[in-house]
C-alpha cells in the first residue's frame, strides 16, 4: 500500500516505523528538512520536505497515486486543507485527519464527500483519555482492550506474589475456576514474547496478557495476583485537553481534582466541569500536595505537555503515598526507562494514537486494532465474511486454519455470544475473530486469511 504520511512529529514518526516494517510504500512530509533525515536515517521510507497543504508538495509526494493519506500534523486547519485538496486535486482514495480541537469534531456532518471530504478523523486526545479510563475502571490492569462493542476483553496484567496461578502451570486455570472460559493470549518475560501452551509455567513479574467475556475478567486478575481495591479519590496534573477529557468523564463516578498552573485555564475548567475540585498551582509543589491528602489518592495522573514535569511529580507523589501513578511520556525513549520503577505505569499517547490510526489502516475487515507492547506486538478484532468457498477461515475448525508464525485466535463472539478459541470451535460467517499478534511481519499474511477471494462478489 502507497501510503503519505503528512507530519514528521513523533505520532507521525511512531507510524512510519511501524507500517515501513510491513512493506508499506510510505512517504513522509514536512517542512523540517533535519526530522526527515533522522527518519529516513532510521527506516527504509521515502521523505519530501515542504509545506504539507501545498499542491506542489503533495504531488511531489505521490499523491496522484497514493492509496492512502494521512494528515497528523500538530495543526487541525492544515491536516484539513491538505486533506481537502488531496480529495479534489488528486482523487485519493483515502484520507484520515488528525483534528485536536473538538469545535471541528462535534459538527457530525462536516466530514462528506460535499463538504470536507474526511473518511476518518482521529483524536489523539480523546484516545488517551478513553485509554485512561479504561485503566481506571478496572483496577490493577496495564491496558485494557475492549472487542465487539466490549462484550469481550483483552487485559494485560503483571503476575504479582499471591496470586494462585504464580508458579504453576497455564492448564491449572481450569482447575482453580472451572466455571470461568479463558485464554492466555501471550506472555511478555523480561522483554522477550513467550507463546503460551498449557504447560507453560507463570512466573512473578511475567505480564501476561488474557482474553475472556468482560463479567469474567476480574476472576481471572485474581489468578494472577490479589486484586487492587476500586479506585474513589483521582488527582490529575495538567487541565490541558487530556486532562479536561478525563476528568469529564471520570467526575459522575469518582472524586476528581485537577491541578492546573495557569489561572485563566483554572477559570475555564470551573466553568466546563461540574463537580471535579479545580485547584491553581504546582503539582510538584510538595506543601500543596500535603494540603490536598496525596496520600489518600488513589490514582495520580501526571498529563501535562512536559514529559521531565510528569515524571517528577509522579515520583514526588508516590513518594508522599499515592496509591497508583500514572504518566503521560511523549518521549518513546522514556518509557522503558521509567516502566516497572515507582511509576506504574506510563502513557504513550504516539501508540494509543497509533491503535486508532492502524484500525483504518488494515485490510480486509478489521474493526479494532490495538498495538501492545509499543508496536512489539498487536490485537485485532476482524469478522469473517464469506462461505467455505470464497473464506480461508470460514466453516474451518481452529486447529486446521493455516495460521502465521506468531499468531493466535484468541475468541469467536457470534452475536451476543462469546467463545473462547479451542481447537474445535468452527468459524461462521459473520463471525467476529479476536486475533492476537506477536511478530509485526506477519501481518500482511494474517490480513491475507480475512480477504474472501473475488467469487464472493
Amino acid at each position: 500500500m502507497k501510503i503519505i504520511i503528512l507530519g514528521a512529529n513523533k505520532v507521525g514518526a511512531a507510524l512510519a516505523e511501524n507500517l515501513a516494517k510491513e512493506a508499506n510504500d510510505i512517504t513522509v512530509v514536512d517542512p523540517d528538512a533535519l526530522k526527515l533525515r533522522e527518519l529516513k536515517d532510521r527506516m527504509d521510507i521515502a521523505t519530501v520536505e515542504g509545506q504539507v497543504s501545498y499542491p506542489s508538495v503533495l504531488e511531489s509526494a505521490g499523491a496522484p497515486d497514493a492509496d492512502m493519506l494521512i494528515a497528523i500534523t500538530d495543526s487541525d486547519e492544515v491536516n484539513l486543507i491538505a486533506c481537502q485538496i488531496a480529495f479534489s486535486l488528486f482523487r485519493t482514495p483515502k484520507k484520515i485527519c488528525r483534528l485536536r480541537s473538538n469545535a471541528y469534531v462535534e459538527h457530525e456532518g462536516l466530514f462528506c464527500p460535499e463538504a470536507i471530504p474526511i473518511d476518518f478523523v482521529i483524536s489523539p486526545e480523546e484516545e488517551v483519555s478513553h485509554y485512561i479510563k479504561s485503566l481506571i475502571d478496572l483496577p490493577g490492569s496495564l491496558q485494557v482492550m475492549d472487542f465487539a462493542n466490549g462484550k469481550v476483553q483483552l487485559v494485560a496484567v503483571k503476575a504479582t506474589k499471591g496470586g494462585p496461578l504464580i508458579d504453576k502451570e497455564i492448564s491449572a486455570l481450569r482447575e482453580h475456576i472451572p466455571n470461568v472460559d479463558t485464554r492466555v493470549a501471550a506472555i511478555f518475560r523480561k522483554k522477550q514474547a513467550i507463546r503460551p501452551e498449557g504447560n507453560t509455567i507463570i512466573q512473578k513479574g511475567d505480564e501476561v496478557f488474557f482474553l475472556a467475556a468482560k463479567e469474567n475478567i476480574r476472576q481471572v486478575m485474581r489468578e494472577l495476583g490479589p486484586l487492587d481495591n476500586p479506585y474513589k479519590k483521582i488527582m490529575i496534573a495538567g487541565g490541558g485537553n487530556i486532562g479536561e477529557r478525563l476528568a469529564a468523564s471520570l467526575e459522575s463516578t469518582y472524586q476528581v481534582k485537577i491541578i492546573e498552573m495557569n489561572l485563566e485555564r483554572c477559570k475555564d475548567l470551573t466553568e466546563k466541569l461540574k463537580t471535579t475540585t479545580v485547584l491553581l498551582g504546582d503539582a510538584s509543589d510538595q506543601e500543596m500536595m500535603i494540603g490536598e491528602n496525596i496520600e489518600d489518592t488513589d490514582v495520580f495522573l501526571a498529563l501535562t505537555n512536559n514529559d521531565e514535569a510528569n515524571i517528577m511529580s509522579s515520583l514526588l507523589a508516590k513518594r508522599m503515598g499515592a496509591g497508583k501513578v500514572m504518566t503521560l511520556i511523549a518521549n518513546p525513549a522514556y518509557v522503558d526507562l521509567i516502566q516497572s520503577g515507582e511509576i506504574d505505569i506510563a502513557i504513550s499517547p504516539q501508540q494509543a494514537t497509533l491503535s486508532s490510526l492502524l484500525r483504518h489502516i488494515r485490510r480486509g475487515d478489521v474493526v479494532n486494532v490495538y498495538s501492545l507492547r509499543r508496536g512489539a506486538a498487536e490485537a485485532m478484532e476482524a469478522i469473517a465474511h464469506g462461505d467455505k468457498n470464497t473464506s480461508k477461515v470460514v466453516g474451518k475448525k481452529i486447529e486446521d486454519i493455516d495460521l502465521p508464525d506468531g499468531s493466535t485466535i484468541g475468541a469467536i463472539v457470534r452475536d451476543d455470544k462469546v467463545f473462547i478459541a479451542h481447537d474445535d470451535v468452527v468459524i461462521e460467517t459473520d463471525d467476529h475473530v479476536i486475533l492476537f499478534l506477536v511478530d509485526k511481519s506477519q501481518i500482511a499474511d494474517l490480513e491475507r486469511l480475512f480477504q474472501v477471494g473475488v467469487t464472493f462478489f
